[in-house]
């Protein structure tokens, strides 16, 4: 099974200094040199956000985020994984957990099956 494991990084690692992130992006770039991942990749910084919602007599497109949030979603990697023990145990290594963030992990839906609601 899939697993998208959705990064959210603390404030605090958001507002690392670039030598700080430097020495940090190995860890990151080491989980996609494991064969069980599958695809994964690092976004821009919130400010860099644009969100389309519909707006009554149309779309009403927002620079920035959505909604006004503590958590902001930093990155994902998508781990094949053989069930969820797996996936923790994956997810538990992603520096953002150690330097007080956290990782939502989140089964994929197979292409044609029943989306649970």
């Amino acid at each position: 099974m899939q697993y998208a494991m959705l990064v959210y990084p603390s404030s605090e690692e958001f507002a690392l200094s670039d030598e700080e992130r430097t020495k940090l992006t190995p860890e990151y770039l080491a989980f996609r040199e494991d064969p069980r991942c599958v695809g994964g990749a690092a976004l821009q910084p919130p400010e860099a956000t644009t969100t389309v919602r519909h707006g009554g007599s149309g779309h009403l497109i927002v620079d920035g985020p959505y909604a006004d949030t503590k958590e902001v979603l930093g990155g994902y990697f998508v781990f094949e994984a053989k069930d969820l023990d797996e996936a923790v145990e994956v997810a538990q290594r992603i520096p953002a957990v150690r330097l007080g963030g956290g990782v939502e992990i989140r089964p994929l839906a197979e292409v044609g099956a029943e989306l649970a609601h």
